[in-house]
Parts: C-alpha cells; sequence; structure tokens
C-alpha cells in the first residue's frame, strides 16, 4: 500500500483517496463520511508514524512533529490518549473514537469490525498522576453499563507504560 495524502481543515482530517478507502475496507483506520474518509487524531498520528498517510494543511505537508503540537491545542490529552490509542493497535484491537458516549475510545474484540458487531470495551485514559475520585468511577462505569460494554481504564505512568484495569458487571 502506498502512502496517500490527507487534508487538514480546522479540526478534521480526511482523505478522498483510493488507498483511504481500501485502508478503511482492510483495516477499518477512519469512518466514511460522504465519499471521504475521516481521520481521528489518534489514528492520524499512528499512520503519520507508520509511513501510511501524509497531513496537508492548504497545498503544506505538516510534519509529524508540528502535527502533535497541532493536535494539542485541538486535544489536551491527544498524547496519552495516542499512546493508548497506538498500544491498543498495535496488540491487534480495531479502536475507535467514543465521543458521544462521553469516553475516548470504544475497542473492539480482535477479528470484530465496526457495524457488523459491537465494541467489547468503552475506554477512559489518564496519567497515574490524576486521581479519581469513587464518583467519578461510578459515572465512568454507568456510562459503561448503559452501553453494554465492560470498562477499561488505560492509566499511563511517567515512564509511557499503560496499566489496564478491566471492570465488568457481574450478576450473583
Amino acid at each position: 500500500m502506498k502512502k496517500f495524502q490527507t487534508h487538514l481543515t480546522k479540526e478534521i482530517v480526511s482523505s478522498n483517496d483510493a488507498e483511504a478507502h481500501a485502508l478503511y475496507q482492510k483495516s477499518r483506520f477512519g469512518e466514511p463520511v460522504g465519499d471521504k474518509i475521516q481521520y481521528s487524531l489518534s489514528e492520524t498520528l499512528f499512520l503519520v508514524e507508520k509511513n501510511k498517510l501524509e497531513v496537508l494543511a492548504g497545498n503544506k505537508k505538516v510534519p509529524y512533529k508540528n502535527l502533535i503540537n497541532r493536535f494539542r491545542k485541538i486535544d489536551s490529552k491527544i498524547q496519552i490518549k495516542y499512546q493508548v490509542f497506538k498500544d491498543l493497535r498495535e496488540r491487534g484491537y480495531i479502536v475507535k473514537t467514543a465521543l458521544k458516549f462521553g469516553a475516548e475510545f470504544r475497542v473492539y474484540d480482535k477479528g470484530a469490525k465496526p457495524g457488523k458487531k459491537h465494541a467489547k470495551w468503552i475506554v477512559f485514559t489518564d496519567h497515574e498522576s490524576k486521581k479519581l475520585t469513587w464518583h467519578e468511577f461510578s459515572a465512568k462505569n454507568r456510562i459503561a453499563h448503559s452501553t453494554k460494554k465492560n470498562l477499561l481504564l488505560a492509566i499511563v505512568d511517567e515512564e509511557g507504560a499503560i496499566t489496564y484495569y478491566e471492570v465488568k458487571w457481574v450478576r450473583v
């Protein structure tokens, strides 16, 4: 697969290149919106890092470092979110945004395709220095329960290592 171009317009990264559509069909990167494939910020960083795409703003290529700085202005948690996104994708999971659920990501079990199966987890990311209150934990757990997904807390430490905590509902 050859590298293709995407365009950054305000906060949206998208492409109508045939390679973008092929990558979506093969690996579920991006979301079809009209005749284009639209990418989340984390997907964009991942695909740029993997040398699959380049991002243009106007007609000018945006270097990776500048892209991170631009994305940080859009989303202050992008660096933590991206570390988790990258780790999960490299483990073989399909990772999609979960903004409408109030979370960072929906994660599909290996081999599952969004649209054909439901996500197994709803993921919240944070840094180890951030305290989580019982009220916040309960709210996250309610979101997971109401969406029929397991809660996955992804905690990133100072060294960039990620610890996952899965919360499931159990009937007794």
